[in-house]
């Protein structure tokens, strides 16, 4: 048996602490001074300018997503049609063997 680790004392963790509340954290924002690096970060971001082609291109995958979600619905749609005109298919195949069974039936 290892001696070391029977002398190591185990480390208690503080509990996790409450998430704040809307209220204090807007009530931190409004505390917060203009110079706050937080609002200097964010009128950063605001005036890059690759933010508009980033705006663009989230505008760009969004409508792709949309496009995909309508042709995936348009697919599964005529999946299901093509099922149904196939049985159809095969009924009316069935009843034409039948027909020409009894034709040939008729014939001898």
């Amino acid at each position: 048996m290892n001696m070391g680790s029977k002398n190591k004392k185990r480390m208690v963790l503080p509990s996790r602490p409450e998430p704040p509340t809307v209220e204090q954290i807007l009530e931190d924002i409004n505390r917060a001074s203009p110079n706050d690096p937080v609002f200097s970060i964010l009128d950063n971001t605001q005036q890059d300018p690759t933010t508009s082609s980033t705006d663009s291109d989230v505008e760009l995958k969004f409508q792709q997503s949309c496009r995909y979600l309508e042709l995936n619905e348009k697919l599964q749609q005529t999946r299901g049609q093509l099922a149904q005109q196939r049985e159809e298919l095969r009924a009316v195949g069935q009843q034409l063997d039948c027909t020409v069974a009894e034709v040939k039936g008729r014939a001898l």
